[in-house]
């Protein structure tokens, strides 16, 4: 993912020190929201980022990226989830093409009442932002930056018998997002994989109510602000999803605070008349992401269980709620 200006998100994190008000509505958010008792088990999150990055950085048309694939697949499968591929030949920026392969999990796939919840799952091929030049043309490993979105909604797959959300659910991960032109403020060339499936839905005619959309959730010392396309595209979802980690018990990781305009999987899902919000991670100092991004420091070592249940354990407060 790629902020549309990196001025402006230091601009607006300055706005953070305001912080963000709930418009008002005509129903009341969260005020007799029963807490979830069903327990998200951070570790189990973990072991399947690990999973994935055991197969190497999974950098589109690589051997590592099919294993990996091929793992979420299954995964999915042996939750009892029924799993659609969505393949497709996308040509990128520098004119290389690679298949896309956009996996979708199915929960309850006859409820005419859907949701989504998604993120990606590539590695970006350079790491450009570390710190060592040397390092540019180096893959990164995308333990945070792709693998944490997974291994979240993996373990939230695990829990549905428990919570039982009253609506169908569609896990969604989008394949091509982090192969961006870091060089030219062209942001269509990231976010391939969710821009094809807005353009062609897995099912003729698909509807969702909404979608939530993870991305870098399981890095150290950050925390989600509320992000500006979010709140402007979709902030009855915003607001739900924030009072619902309160609720849950995590709203030092969930301020009420404005991050930053950023360009990721949800702006295509919008675009679609999907109601859909971004929960991706700052640092605390509000001055950008996190110190692993794009990095060959976004390894399985630096992350943080804690921010994974964090997340992990908000998201099964809103599912107990839902519909929203």
């Amino acid at each position: 993912m790629k902020t549309i200006n990196k001025t402006l998100i230091i601009m607006l994190s300055l706005l953070s020190l305001i912080g963000c008000k709930k418009p008002k509505t005509d129903v009341p958010i969260g005020e007799d929201a029963k807490k979830c008792e069903v327990q998200f088990d951070a570790d189990s999150a973990f072991r399947h980022i690990k999973a994935q990055c055991d197969f190497g950085a999974r950098t589109p048309g690589s051997a590592a990226h099919k294993q990996c694939g091929d793992y979420i697949v299954k995964s999915f499968q042996a939750l009892g989830l029924n799993v659609i591929e969505q393949k497709a030949p996308i040509t990128m920026w520098d004119k290389k093409q690679f298949e896309c392969r956009n996996i979708i999990a199915q929960y309850k796939p006859e409820a005419k009442e859907r949701i989504i919840i998604c993120t990606h799952w590539d590695s970006r091929p350079w790491a450009d932002d570390d710190p060592d030049e040397s390092k540019h043309n180096e893959p990164v490993m995308a333990a945070n930056d792709g693998a944490s979105g997974v291994g979240v909604m993996l373990e939230v797959a695990a829990k549905l018998k428990e919570v039982n959300p009253k609506v169908g659910i569609d896990f969604i991960c989008f394949d091509l997002e982090d192969y961006g032109n870091h060089d030219s403020s062209d942001e269509s060339s990231w976010c391939k994989g969710s821009a094809y499936w807005a353009a062609h839905p897995h099912v003729e005619g698909y509807q969702a109510l909404h979608g939530i959309l993870l991305d870098m959730v399981g890095g150290n010392g950050v925390v989600f602000r509320q992000e500006i396309f979010s709140t402007q595209y979709a902030p009855q979802v915003l607001y739900q999803v924030w009072d619902a980690a309160r609720v849950a018990g995590y709203e030092n990781y969930f301020p009420s605070e404005q991050g930053g305009m950023i360009t990721d999987d949800h702006i295509p899902m919008n675009q679609a008349g999907i109601p859909t919000i971004d929960i991706i991670s700052s640092n605390r100092s509000g001055n950008g992401f996190c110190d692993t991004w794009h990095t060959t420091r976004d390894t399985p070592e630096n992350i943080s269980t804690a921010t994974l249940k964090a997340v992990g354990q908000t998201l099964l407060q809103v599912l107990s709620q839902e519909p929203l």
